[in-house]
């Protein structure tokens, strides 16, 4: 890592984009930062970062989209998403377009650092001692389903039997973390 290596962050949350971009920039980074995919695109055209994070939900927009796009356009670019809404869809997903890791909020700057030069998988981390709980599996299922509809929620809501707002109010909510 040099001084003069430069990140494009994606959040759509401000506080939290200004104060992460603050932790980094103490790290010796250059932080160029982004809160929708238009305003990301446009960063990534003008300065060419070597690194980005990328949030998973931005506004009404998927991270994933934007991971796509910066993946496909600046292949050299490490990718990492971060996130408080994590499932294993989305994480799936993220990789296969293009990320290097995905991790869940609250991540210290450290980890976020480590992921975004990180190359090779880690054999060593903990399988989970329990099974995920019913909530969290319906999240799970949900997400799988919603990504099989490619983000359709009103196809997704007609597979999983259940009305178009009930399947709204359900992804409105945060997962919960089992």
């Amino acid at each position: 890592m040099t001084s003069s290596e430069s990140i494009l962050l994606v959040d759509d949350d401000e506080a939290f984009r200004d104060a992460l971009a603050r932790a980094l920039e103490r790290r010796k980074f250059t932080v160029h930062k982004a809160g929708n995919h238009k305003t990301a695109l446009s960063l990534a055209e003008q300065y060419t970062p070597p690194l980005g994070i990328i949030d998973l939900c931005i506004g009404e927009e998927s991270g994933l989209q934007v991971i796509e796009t910066l993946a496909s356009r600046y292949p050299d670019m490490r990718l990492v998403v971060l996130t408080g809404f994590a499932s294993i869809t989305t994480a799936v997903e993220a990789i296969k377009l293009g990320a290097k890791h995905y991790l869940t909020k609250p991540a210290d700057v450290d980890s976020i650092i480590d992921a975004l030069y990180q190359d090779e998988g880690n054999a060593d981390v903990d399988a989970a001692q329990q099974p995920m709980s019913v909530k969290r599996l319906e999240w799970e299922h949900i997400q799988k389903t919603l990504a099989e509809h490619d983000g359709n929620v009103s196809a997704a809501a007609r597979a999983l039997g259940m009305h178009r707002r009930t399947l709204q109010r359900k992804l409105q909510k945060k997962p919960t973390r089992q």
